[in-house]
């Protein structure tokens, strides 16, 4: 990430620009093979919206008095010449900073790095969130870890929980038998290791921190959330007196640190000096920016090789040695690092399956294994809130507590009486299939005409869906930011804290709340995913 007399990067705080002579930076050498999520569209609401000229030159000092400041948090009050300073002001940081993602206008951003980059849809200045509730969230990631870890091990519960799912979904059913496979021949993960999010809202009405989801596999957006903390500071520390916010109130994040510090600790678990960290990535990938920043910490911090690879080039290439040991292209493989396989759409064809079978199958250490994958679908996630559920897995009751306090409410469509009532006030509930990227959530009309025919069908299909309480999160107006113009809005915030889990046999290694990011959609959107185009990314203003 580098340019002309002198190199610009992102410092490891990622509190602003750091300046280091070219000469003394060692550009990342990496193999290129690439990526993305889906190919939606970025598109937001029509709101007011107004273009940055970005030929003017920024206001003057004196434009950006205290006299234009508004109250805590109206930030659709911000004077207009110093709303567009600011803006100004963050696409720049944005840039130099590589706070960037291939743009989906320009057909090979995806596939060739440097072309077509575009910032990252953002909120301008953070809102406000209970700091007793942040500070929950993050006192629950290390026991999610652990409760992660211990319904793995469990492969006659998830089997159970999830046969009536298999029936009614072709790719959990896919899943399923490669899980079943590994657990007829037996085969044990010494070593397991995890980077996973935990997503949650704060109810309005009850003042509760209550989870969206649990992300086991590919949970992006580590170096973005870093990133975004960093522009915030930026931002906060030139206009925070006249905005009256405190940089301070942002917290610290270190997410992608932790990332690759938990990815290199695997590495060194494995104990193969020669064995690389292969990165299973998608054809195309706008993001994947993020995911070379990591390969570029493994190799400069840790001296540790990756390798990127998709599906279908690891079935090509891949090949288990006699001692168990996977091998792909001639490279031996020690941690397999998935940031794809957690969608359908990663799997057009056998090839891909077949590559996931003999990773499954090797030695190599897999973020995450076949096992770990299942406990983030929405069945387990809606199984484990049952009463007495949690009991099973966690023994510390002042745990079982804390987890249970944070859980929303979860039925199974084969509970006739909640079908019954989400069907006569469908804007309580949201119907959620075993799908995670973003766009599949069913809401109001649609979800009532999506359970009438399921009833009406009389089938098994149900079984691919859960019910869940739909969470009413408190309102602030917020300042959007996409392709270099803004827009004013209403938004709901979601934040999702990072875990990483490293375990040897018995020897906890790791299991650390590893930072955070935050997703800001508008309040009228159903879906909040960044990349396809729902939602913006964000952080957060401890009150």
């Amino acid at each position: 990430m580098g340019g002309r007399s002198g190199c610009l990067f992102c410092s490891p705080s990622f509190t602003g620009i750091k300046i280091q002579p070219l000469s003394s930076y060692t550009f990342p050498s990496f193999s290129f093979t690439f990526s993305p999520h889906q190919n939606h569209s970025l598109s937001f609401p029509k709101l007011m919206s107004q273009p940055l000229s970005l030929n003017s030159a920024p206001l003057a000092e004196a434009d950006t008095d205290s006299s234009a400041a508004p109250s805590l948090f109206d930030y659709h009050s911000i004077d207009q010449k110093l709303l567009q300073n600011i803006v100004y002001d963050a696409l720049v940081w944005s840039t130099l900073n590589c706070l960037l993602v291939g743009d989906k206008s320009v057909q090979r951003s995806g596939t060739v790095p440097g072309v077509g980059l575009v910032h990252l849809p953002l909120c301008l200045l953070p809102g406000p969130f209970p700091e007793s509730h942040w500070k929950q969230a993050c006192e629950l990631a290390p026991i999610f870890n652990e409760l992660v870890d211990r319904v793995s091990l469990d492969g006659k519960f998830l089997q159970e929980s999830l046969s009536r799912t298999k029936n009614a979904d072709e790719f959990t059913s896919r899943l399923l038998d490669i899980h079943s496979q590994m657990l007829q021949i037996n085969k044990t993960e010494d070593i397991r290791l995890a980077i996973m999010r935990s997503d949650y809202m704060v109810d309005d009405k009850t003042k509760s921190l209550l989870q969206i989801e649990m992300n086991t596999i590919s949970t992006s957006f580590a170096l973005i959330g870093c990133l975004m903390t960093g522009l915030h500071k930026s931002l906060i520390s030139q206009y925070g007196n006249i905005l009256g916010l405190d940089s301070n109130r942002v917290p610290a994040n270190n997410a992608v640190d932790q990332s690759a510090e938990a990815l290199a600790k695997g590495w060194s678990e494995y104990n193969n000096p020669r064995a690389a960290i292969l990165v299973v990535v998608q054809v195309e990938e706008r993001n994947m920016y993020e995911q070379h920043y990591i390969s570029a910490l493994l190799r400069d911090k840790y001296h540790i090789k990756s390798i990127r690879k998709t599906l279908a080039e690891i079935d090509q290439e891949g090949e288990i040695l006699p001692d168990g040991t996977l091998s792909v292209d001639g490279q031996p493989i020690s941690v397999v690092y998935f940031r794809a396989g957690y969608t359908p759409k990663d799997y057009p064809s056998e090839s891909e399956w077949r590559a996931r079978l003999l990773m499954e199958q090797s030695s190599a250490i897999k973020c995450p294994s076949i096992s770990y994958h299942l406990v983030g679908t929405k069945k387990i996630q809606q199984e484990l809130a049952k009463p007495g559920v949690l009991e099973r897995f966690v023994e510390n009751k002042d745990h079982v507590a804390k987890l249970r306090a944070c859980f929303a409410g979860l039925w199974s469509l084969e509970d006739s009486d909640i079908v019954k009532k989400a069907i006569e006030n469908p804007e309580l509930f949201v119907m959620k299939p075993q799908r995670e990227g973003g766009g599949n959530n069913i809401y109001g009309n649609d979800l009532k005409e999506s359970l009438l025919k399921l009833q009406e069908a009389g089938s098994e299909e149900d079984a691919a869906y859960i019910l869940m309480q739909r969470i009413f999160p408190a309102t602030f107006p917020a300042i959007l930011v996409r392709d270099g113009n803004w827009s004013t809005g209403h938004v709901i915030a979601e934040a999702g804290i990072f875990g990483t889990y490293l375990r040897n046999k018995d020897k906890i290694i790791i299991n650390n709340e590893s930072g955070y990011m935050v997703r800001t959609k508008v309040s009228s959107s159903y879906e909040g995913g960044v990349l396809p185009g729902f939602g913006v990314v964000d952080t957060v203003y401890l009150t």
